[in-house]
């Protein structure tokens, strides 16, 4: 019976399915479907049943759609009838929790869709246009435009729009949650591709971030990046270096901004942000490669925090990422003194086992001493410290490839 069950059942990631919609033919391209990433923040760790719910995204409008017909109600009917036998459940609701995260405007059917999107082709980008790019398309041999645009919770419609795009947080950036928009010190920035169809200019949503402003004592504040996102068709297209870069060149404006932060970020978002802050700094006088060459310096943290708004710890490593862009590490000499400078900033929470090991000694008993020591073990520390600056190379390796690239 459980086998039986088993083949009613499937990983929620791949039982959900998103598509991105601009013109109704886009409905039936297969190709452009793709699936969330922590579907489990919504449904749990369980699977659920294998109903497939689909997510329609056109400039700025959520949908859900329920598919139906004779195949499959006599699925839902058959897992009904093995729950009942098996341990007298139910099967999962999965519509009701889908749309606890979808604003309740939405549709139901695909004609109601399709009837929308017609309407929807006039929509513009909210808000103050702050950065126009564009992206050689290598399938098409055209050059793309997009905009980045800076957007306020009074703007007429946006507040409706943002309780849209911020459902696909749930879906894509893990422990997500949607935040306050009566609090005045959030910032939005939006991505939009900018395209024409039949002569008309049209704008398709790529992904956007939110920036919440702290209160730095006594007259400074400090944006911290809470949530970004670019939309799975769109990523791998340099469209987030774009959107960071955006942003910091937007708060250099402001006297007041201290530096930029980020809350709680991800591996993903450390590249980036090593890959924009390398990118920002190599023309800076101070990161020129006769600086590097003489070490970090308080020259550096002054003129990244004046200049580009990061601070020194964000400082530091764009120095040891320069750094080994300016060193020949086939030269042992050179090598080698790259290597020490690392490791003496990474052998510091070793030193302070090694202080804490010191007091110990003097207040522990043998046996208790023994254990302890046991667990600070100098060899360990050793092997730790030298896998730490091997994969902080291989990191910052591929920051200088892309550097290379860009």
């Amino acid at each position: 019976m459980e086998k039986k069950l088993a083949e009613y059942k499937c990983d929620t990631n791949e039982a959900i399915c998103l598509k991105l919609v601009r013109f109704p033919e886009d409905l039936d391209d297969d190709s452009t479907t793709f699936h969330p990433e922590y579907s489990h923040q919504l449904f749990g760790d369980d699977k659920i049943q294998g109903l497939l719910c689909l997510s329609l995204w056109n400039l700025g409008q959520v949908n859900c759609i329920e598919f139906t017909g004779r195949l499959r109600e006599r699925l839902v009917l058959m897992y009904r009838v093995l729950l009942s036998l098996l341990n007298g459940t139910h099967p999962d609701d999965v519509e009701s929790k889908i749309r606890e995260i979808i604003p309740a405007r939405s549709c139901s059917n695909t004609e109601d869709f399709v009837s929308l999107l017609e309407k929807e082709a006039k929509f513009k980008p909210f808000g103050t246009l702050l950065h126009t790019y564009s992206v050689h398309n290598e399938e098409t041999s055209e050059d793309i435009t997009y905009q980045i645009y800076k957007a306020e919770m009074s703007c007429p419609g946006f507040q409706e729009y943002h309780e849209r795009l911020q459902t696909f947080l749930m879906w894509f950036i893990e422990t997500a949650s949607f935040i306050d928009v009566d609090d005045e010190r959030w910032d939005y920035f939006l991505v939009f591709e900018k395209y024409n169809k039949d002569g008309e200019t049209l704008f398709a949503t790529v992904g956007y971030m939110t920036v919440y402003n702290y209160y730095v004592y006594p007259d400074k504040t400090r944006p911290r990046v809470s949530q970004m996102l670019i939309l799975p068709p769109f990523q791998g297209e340099g469209h987030g270096a774009q959107l960071l870069e955006a942003i910091h060149r937007y708060y250099l404006t402001d006297p007041k901004v201290l530096d930029i932060t980020a809350e709680d970020p991800s591996e993903s978002y450390i590249k980036l942000r090593d890959f924009v802050h390398a990118k920002l700094c190599q023309s800076l006088p101070s990161f020129s490669p006769d600086q590097l060459i003489q070490g970090f310096s308080q020259k550096m943290v002054k003129e990244v925090q004046e200049k580009l708004k990061i601070n020194k710890k964000h400082a530091r490593r764009v120095y040891e990422i320069l750094r080994l862009h300016n060193t020949d590490m086939s030269d042992l000499d050179h090598a080698k003194a790259y290597r020490l400078e690392i490791k003496r900033r990474l052998v510091g929470p070793y030193k302070k086992n090694q202080r804490e090991l010191a007091k110990m000694r003097k207040c522990l008993r043998p046996e208790e001493l023994g254990n302890q020591m046991s667990q600070i073990d100098l060899q360990t520390q050793h092997e730790e410290l030298e896998k730490s600056y091997q994969d902080l190379i291989e990191e910052y390796r591929r920051v200088l490839e892309r550097l290379a690239q860009a």
